[in-house]
């Protein structure tokens, strides 16, 4: 089970109670107190992991606890100090403190450890209240009492592309071909109920990940339909692939420009993202429709069918592609880097769409 929130409550371990212990050995007379130390409570640490994905392990586990500190023995033998706790996420967790709703630590790298809080300190012993007055004290302290705080865990992919597009446009069938994710496909709308991670290889080293999220509807971010539930996870994502689907009942306008507000409603910073569009579904449009479709299309965003392009899209179909992905060279990014034809049931354009991809993440990166 997919899940990506999650509130629960974390304490730290109690400090161990100082002992109380007189020195008994034989030929040694009023040996004096040697009571050691209580050992110190567990610590809260957080750890960032590779190998989860989900924040579902969370769920049973609504109170998370150190481990306290063991009681002082005698000859001043300082009691074992409690294991510290360590608590892993997977990589884009926010950690958010539910009083203040302040983010705590952002989980981004493999291998990253953040400590929370610490554990109360072990009591100190009575050997530390002896004196010329009190030779024979008989008290100790106890332990430190360790911290309790309520966290959330929020839960955001961390993706080079994310899919943008209303239900059943073809989102999940491209991230199945072009990567080595394996979402539910049907011919039904949100078919995707859970966000879906696919990695994309180009060539024996270099890849990315692509992201792939429920569909969007008009007013998804006021909490329409399940887009507003996850579009968090493009948060991090710097660039965009809309997906308009060239078979749909929805006008081609519509479909990007209701997209386009809501991601920009859901987000500013998304809003003027790095963006590309893919129009899907060609092989279920008539071929001597297809022509009309794309150059109308082109007319919407305001661009012109390009006559070459190095990633040797399909010259029988228009598209459209800026001359280079580099800010410095001329790149518009209020212009999406390429419009191109796509169909994942063919393999049409799949190739140059994934070359054209990676060209655009690798001058985000």
């Amino acid at each position: 089970m997919f899940t990506d929130s999650v509130e629960l409550t974390v304490s730290s371990g109690k400090g161990g109670q100082g002992c109380v212990s007189f020195r008994r050995e034989k030929f040694v007379l009023n040996g004096g107190p040697n009571g050691g130390d209580g050992g110190k409570g567990g610590d809260i640490w957080f750890k960032c992991d590779n190998n989860t994905h989900t924040l579902s392990s969370f769920q049973r586990k609504m109170h998370i606890k150190a481990d306290g500190g063991k009681q002082g023995e005698g000859s001043n033998m300082t009691g074992k100090s409690g294991a510290k706790k360590v608590i892993i996420v997977p990589p884009g967790t926010q950690i958010i403190d539910m009083e203040t709703n302040e983010v705590l630590f952002d989980m981004i790298e493999d291998g990253q450890e953040e400590l929370y809080i610490t554990g109360g300190k072990g009591g100190l012993g009575n050997t530390h209240f002896k004196s010329s007055t009190r030779q024979r004290p008989t008290y100790a302290q106890p332990g430190q009492k360790g911290e309790t705080r309520r966290v959330k865990f929020d839960l955001k992919l961390i993706a080079d592309i994310g899919l943008v597009g209303f239900p059943n446009v073809g989102k999940s069938t491209l991230i199945s071909t072009v990567s080595n994710a394996k979402p539910e496909i049907a011919n039904y709308e949100f078919t995707t109920l859970t966000p879906k991670l696919g990695q994309v290889n180009i060539g024996d080293f270099e890849s990315f990940i692509m992201a792939d999220i429920p569909g969007i509807i008009g007013g998804a971010h006021e909490g329409k339909g399940l887009g507003i539930q996850f579009l968090r996870h493009i948060e991090r994502t710097k660039t965009l692939l809309y997906m308009v689907d060239l078979a749909s009942y929805r006008d081609l306008r519509e479909q990007i420009e209701t997209l386009k507000s809501e991601i920009a409603s859901f987000s500013e910073k998304l809003g003027q993202s790095n963006y590309a569009i893919a129009l899907t579904r060609v092989d279920v449009v008539p071929p001597d429709e297809i022509d009309d479709l794309v150059k109308s299309f082109f007319e919407i965003i305001g661009v012109n069918a390009s006559t070459n392009s190095e990633y040797d899209f399909d010259k029988t179909m228009p598209y459209f592609i800026q001359d280079t992905a580099d800010n410095t060279l001329g790149y518009d990014n209020t212009l999406p880097y390429f419009i191109v034809p796509i169909s994942s049931a063919t393999n049409k354009n799949i190739e140059p769409l994934k070359y054209s991809l990676f060209n655009l993440v690798q001058q985000t990166r």
